[in-house]
């Protein structure tokens, strides 16, 4: 028979065992809900660090840039498809070309002449620039005449800070060129007014470096703040202004304002012509 003490004795032990029990209960359910919130936490960490470093949360006016790198940085906003207001390109394939040093001089100086960009989403006839800058000149009717620039894609459209589309890089990667640099020209020209290349301009594109042009050139279809280190050697006509319009009214594909241009942009063929 239990007696009075050995019950009480019973019902004090089965009363800490249950207090035992409810604190090991709550000690692990802080434990899942620490657990939680520092897996929240890691995830708001880790987002912020890769908003900062993909320049989201940081000011970026560096413009100086490599060979295709002609525009700042822009601000995040959410990307927008436009449709695709360009045609599918001619049947072909880029060429894989290259030379070692820049063409000799076969251009005339005091002659005038016209390139054309045949391009899916339009004509763009640009007047060159031949007197003020004859080696630019002179290195676009060689490649062109070489088949350089055809089936090829303009890879860049900027819409934030400058607006240019950029093209002349067969590789679409923006670090191609024809194997050969070609000196900085006219970089005074009287159209660069206050740091701003105006719209229908067309320019070099470089390394950020002196005398470092290769292939690649951009199209300003909006006046653009830069500074006047990019060899301007041509005016765009109003019809190719208006394709232009078209191509950066379908936007880019980060929705950054600097991407691969919506709109599908290919020269189907490019030529210089001795007016």
């Amino acid at each position: 028979m239990v007696s009075q003490e050995q019950r009480r004795r019973q019902l004090a032990r089965e009363k800490f065992l249950r207090q035992q029990q409810r604190r090991t209960s709550a000690r692990r359910k802080a434990r899942m809900r620490n657990s939680v919130i520092a897996s929240v936490l890691g995830v708001v960490v880790i987002g912020s660090l890769a908003l900062y470093t993909t320049g989201v949360l940081k000011n970026d006016d560096d413009k100086a840039n490599a060979n295709a790198e002609v525009t700042p940085s822009a601000s995040a906003s959410a990307p927008s498809k436009a449709p695709d207001p360009c045609e599918k390109a001619a049947k072909g394939s880029v060429e894989k070309l290259s030379w070692k040093k820049e063409p000799a001089m076969t251009v005339d100086k005091s002659a005038d002449y016209t390139m054309k960009l045949a391009t899916t989403c339009g004509d763009i006839g640009i007047a060159l620039k031949t007197s003020a800058a004859p080696h630019t000149v002179n290195s676009f009717d060689f490649l062109a005449g070489k088949g350089y620039f055809d089936h090829t894609k303009c890879h860049r459209l900027t819409t934030n800070g400058i607006y240019v589309l950029q093209c002349g890089d067969p590789t679409g990667t923006g670090s191609g060129g024809p194997g050969y640099t070609i000196p900085d020209e006219n970089l005074k020209d009287k159209s660069l007014k206050n740091n701003v290349y105006p719209a229908g301009t067309v320019a070099m594109a470089n390394t950020g470096q002196a005398h470092t042009g290769g292939s690649q050139f951009f199209l300003v279809y909006q006046d653009s703040q830069l500074p006047p280190s990019y060899t301007p050697f041509g005016t765009i006509d109003e019809a190719g202004l208006k394709v232009l319009k078209k191509i950066a009214d379908a936007g880019e594909n980060t929705g950054a304002g600097d991407g691969a241009p919506n709109a599908t942009v290919v020269i189907n063929k490019a030529t210089v012509t001795k007016s």
